[in-house]
């Protein structure tokens, strides 16, 4: 704690200047009565006793969760069946778009599209009005659902946007709220910071990644893992509960990648052409009572109760390896290229400014 001194305008014999014995010149206390009361303060302070460790049942606890996965996986697909689930089990869940596309809700809400945080906000403030919680957030079912939205295309930072649209939820009161779940939707192609805000600060308790058996897909969800561990030897709490296999064709690639990295398989949606064409016509497949219905109750159950653990992310070699060589090109010898290639001649000459002397 650092310490405030006050200077004296005198010596300590100098009191009398206005004849106020133990005064500073203006009826107050001395610089030396200052640093005495405050550690006095201090030292009544430490006296205290702590309160006893609670013994009683554990208060509700919102899990916050970030999904992170490549553009086009099916993150939006998986996380609005899920939450759909969820809500149908009885569980209170907020679902937070926080891709610039702003496409996470569409399917929740039958292709119509959710006014985004970021412009809802914008207009307000414009109007010199305040952003209200029935502005941006709407519920389905028991779902509720909101867009944090971004700039449009080469006219801002994502990333800033989603820090922005984080700053306007916790206006809105966002950590009083009490849901159960709040599912975050994030874009995982991008290496920006904004982008990694619930990882980088303990925003989440835990990352899911939403991966196929394809190598772009898994390499994404590789840096999910990276960056996850990278915050965790700087302190950071947060850990990946697990992976969800997207349109899974059975050739085991990314079952392969998770057993790698140390992360369990949460779910593993069957690349099927039922779900495809009912998906595609923003149906909700995640329904008690229904095909698929089993899929994603499971899905919930696994997401709820799984524990966030601390990855092993792959080298790119490993990450090469889980692929057949045919696939990956692994084969192939790379040979460096030389100054003939680039300019036709073996060796270029240019004249040094350097300042030769003749000798004495």
């Amino acid at each position: 704690m650092s310490e405030t001194h006050v200077t004296l305008s005198g010596t300590a014999g100098a009191e009398g200047s206005n004849g106020s014995n133990g005064s500073n010149g203006r009826n107050g206390p001395t610089g030396a009565s200052v640093i005495f009361m405050r550690d006095e303060r201090l030292k009544a302070e430490a006296a205290i006793e702590p309160d006893p460790v609670s013994t009683s049942p554990a208060a509700k606890t919102t899990q916050i969760i970030a999904i992170y996965g490549k553009g086009g996986i099916g993150k939006s697909f998986t996380l609005a069946n899920l939450s759909y689930m969820m809500a149908q089990q009885g569980k209170k869940v907020l679902l937070i778009g926080c891709d610039p596309k702003s496409d996470t809700t569409s399917l929740l809400f039958g292709g119509k599209a959710c006014p985004t945080i970021i412009e809802t906000s914008s207009k307000k403030k414009l109007a010199g009005e305040a952003v209200a919680i029935g502005d941006v957030c709407f519920k389905r079912d028991g779902v509720y659902a909101m867009e944090l939205g971004g700039p449009e295309v080469g006219r801002g930072c994502g990333g800033r946007g989603i820090i922005h649209g984080f700053e306007t939820l916790e206006k809105l009161g966002f950590h009083d709220w009490g849901f159960d779940f709040v599912l975050l939707d994030f874009l995982g192609d991008v290496v920006c910071g904004g982008f990694g805000l619930p990882i980088a600060r303990d925003m989440c308790q835990k990352v899911i990644v939403v991966a196929s058996n394809d190598l772009q897909s898994l390499y994404v969800a590789n840096n999910v893992c990276s960056a996850v561990e990278y915050f965790r030897k700087l302190g950071g709490n947060v850990g990946v509960a697990g992976v969800v296999i997207n349109k899974d064709d059975g050739t085991g690639e990314a079952q392969a990648f998770a057993s790698a990295a140390g992360i369990p398989v949460l779910a593993a949606i069957p690349a099927n052409e039922d779900i495809r064409r009912k998906s595609a016509s923003y149906e909700i497949i995640g329904r008690p009572g229904t095909q698929w219905a089993s899929l994603f109750e499971e899905l919930a159950t696994n997401v709820a109760e799984a524990p966030p653990v601390r990855p092993k992310p792959q080298t790119q070699d490993q990450l090469l390896g889980l692929f057949s060589a045919e696939v990956t090109g692994r084969n192939f010898k790379m040979e460096p290229a030389t100054i003939f290639d680039m300019v036709g001649k073996h060796e270029i000459v240019k004249p040094t400014l350097e300042v030769v002397y003749d000798a004495a």
